[in-house]
C-alpha cells in the first residue's frame, strides 16, 4: 500500500511538472496586478474556508461515538456568539472582496490609459503608446502597425517598458485575444472594436493565443509576442518592412479565407484605411461602411448618418 501511494504521488508530481505557471509569474505590469488580485482574493477566501475545514474535522473527531467524555446537550438550539461568528466573518470578507473588486475593476479597465509601466514607475508623459490594430481571422491573427505602416500574421513585437494600445476586431466570429504574460484576455468581435492597454517589462518571446473557441482551426490559432529593446524593435520593423508585399483590399480578401497552421507572414506596407474598412465591414466594393449607415434620431424626427470621423463602427462599452 505504501508503495502504491508513493507511485501515485510521483505520478502526480510528474503531471504537475508539465503545468505552465505563467499566470503566477507574468512579465507585464498589468498581468502582474491581475496576479496580485487573484492571490489577494484567494487568501481572503481562505480566511473562511480553512477555519471551516479545521472546525469540521475537530467537531467530527471530538464528537465521535467512541468519545464518552464529549459534552452532549440535545436541547441546545441557539448561541448568539456562534451566530455572530457565523455571519460576521463572511460578511466582512464579502465587504473586503467587494471593495477590492470595485477598485481593481476601474484601475485595471482595459480601456484606461496606463498610469504606470511598473511598480514605482509612472508612465512618462512624453511617451506615446505603440498602436497595434489586431484582427482575429479564421484561424490566424493579423497585426497592423499604423505608425510603422506594416502588418504581420501570427507574430508581433513591442519595446520593453513602452505602453501598447491594442485596437481589436474580428472578421467573422467572436474571438478572444490573450497573451498570459502581458495582460488578461479581451474579446474581439466583428463590427465592433475593443481596446486593451498593456506593457511588457522583460525581453523575451511570449505565447499568445485565442482563448475562445472559434471553429475547426481554433487549436492552432497561436502566435508569438516578442518583447525587445527599442533598438531591437527598430531592427524588427526594418526586417518586416523589407518584404515587398503590400496588404491591400485584394490581399486581405485572400488572407481572411479560413486556413490552419499559418506561418508567419510579413507585409512591408498597408493600404491606407484598411483596418478602418475591416472594422466597418466594407473591405470589398459595394457594402456601405457601418459607421456611415443612417440611424434614427433619438427624437424620432428623422435619420442621421454616423460620423464619418468615427474609427469604430460600434465601440464596446466599458466602465467609466
Amino acid at each position: 500500500m505504501k508503495t502504491l501511494r508513493g507511485l501515485l504521488l510521483l505520478a502526480l508530481t510528474v503531471a504537475l511538472a508539465g503545468c505552465h505557471t505563467v499566470l503566477m509569474s507574468p512579465s507585464g505590469d498589468v498581468a502582474r496586478q491581475q496576479r496580485d488580485l487573484i492571490i489577494t482574493s484567494f487568501v481572503l477566501m481562505l480566511l473562511i474556508v480553512v477555519p471551516v475545514i479545521i472546525a469540521t474535522l475537530v467537531f467530527a473527531w471530538h464528537y465521535r461515538a467512541s468519545n464518552q467524555k464529549a459534552h452532549y446537550d440535545p436541547n441546545w438550539d441557539h448561541s448568539t456568539i456562534v451566530e455572530l461568528m457565523i455571519w460576521s466573518a463572511p460578511l466582512l470578507i464579502i465587504i473586503a472582496l467587494g471593495a477590492i473588486t470595485w477598485v481593481s475593476t476601474h484601475k485595471l479597465d482595459p480601456y484606461r490609459p496606463l498610469d504606470r509601466i511598473a511598480p514605482g514607475r509612472v508612465t512618462p508623459v512624453d511617451v506615446k503608446p505603440l498602436e497595434v490594430d489586431v484582427v482575429a481571422l479564421d484561424w490566424k491573427w493579423l497585426f497592423i502597425y499604423p505608425e510603422q505602416n506594416l502588418a504581420v500574421v501570427n507574430e508581433m513585437a513591442a519595446p520593453v517598458d513602452r505602453p501598447v494600445r491594442f485596437n481589436l476586431t474580428a472578421s467573422t466570429v467572436m474571438n478572444s485575444f490573450f497573451i498570459p504574460s502581458l495582460a488578461g484576455q479581451i474579446y474581439a468581435m466583428p463590427g465592433m472594436q475593443t481596446t486593451l492597454q498593456a506593457v511588457i517589462n522583460h525581453p523575451g518571446d511570449y505565447w499568445g493565443m485565442s482563448s475562445n473557441y472559434s471553429g475547426a482551426g481554433f487549436s492552432y490559432m497561436n502566435f508569438t509576442f516578442h518583447g525587445m529593446s527599442e533598438s531591437d524593435f527598430a531592427k524588427w520593423v526594418a526586417q518586416a518592412k523589407s518584404h515587398g508585399d503590400t496588404l491591400d483590399q485584394a490581399t486581405y480578401a485572400a488572407l481572411q479565407a479560413p486556413s490552419e497552421r499559418n506561418p508567419v507572414r510579413y507585409y512591408g506596407s498597408v493600404a491606407p484605411g484598411l483596418y478602418h474598412s475591416i472594422l466597418n465591414r466594407c473591405v470589398q466594393p459595394g457594402p456601405t461602411c457601418m459607421n456611415m449607415l443612417r440611424v434614427p434620431e433619438p427624437s424620432g424626427g428623422g435619420e442621421a448618418s454616423a460620423s464619418s470621423d468615427s474609427h469604430a463602427a460600434m465601440p464596446m462599452a466599458h466602465p467609466q
